[in-house]
C-alpha cells in the first residue's frame, strides 16, 4: 500500500497562487499514475488532474487547464500541483490520489490522501 500526505493548502486571494504538494510512503509512486481531486462543500469530488508514472503525459479538467500544472518527482516520491490565477470556484478540498493507471474517474483510484483545503477569497 502507498499513504498519501497533502500539504500547501491555504486562503489566498482570487488572482493568487498556491502549491500543493503530496508526499508518499510505503511503496514508490513511480508504481501509480496520480492525480488531484478537489471536493467543494456539497458537491461530489471532481477530477482536476492526472499524470503518468513517468510524468510523461498529463491531463487536465477543461476548468484547470492553462492555469494548473501537475508534475511529479519518482526520486523523491512526491506529486505536486501548481496552481495560478486562482478563482473562488476553485476553492475546495483538494486530494492527491493514486492508482494503477491514469484516469478521470475517483472511483477507479485506489489510495487517497486526507485532503488540504484551498480558500480563494474574492
Amino acid at each position: 500500500q502507498v499513504q498519501l500526505v497533502e500539504s500547501g493548502g491555504g486562503l489566498v486571494q482570487a488572482g493568487g497562487s498556491l502549491r500543493l504538494s503530496c508526499a508518499a510512503s510505503g511503496r514508490p509512486i513511480s508504481s501509480y499514475a496520480m492525480g488531484w481531486f478537489r471536493q467543494a462543500p456539497g458537491k461530489e469530488r471532481e477530477f482536476v488532474a492526472a499524470i503518468s508514472r513517468s510524468g510523461a503525459s498529463t491531463y487536465y479538467a477543461d476548468s484547470v487547464k492553462g492555469r494548473f500544472t501537475i508534475s511529479r518527482d519518482n526520486t523523491k516520491n512526491t506529486l505536486a500541483l501548481q496552481m495560478n490565477s486562482l478563482k473562488p470556484e476553485d476553492t475546495a478540498v483538494y486530494y492527491c490520489a493514486a492508482d494503477r493507471s491514469m484516469g478521470t474517474n475517483p472511483y477507479n483510484y485506489d489510495y487517497w490522501g486526507q485532503g488540504t483545503q484551498v480558500t480563494v477569497s474574492s
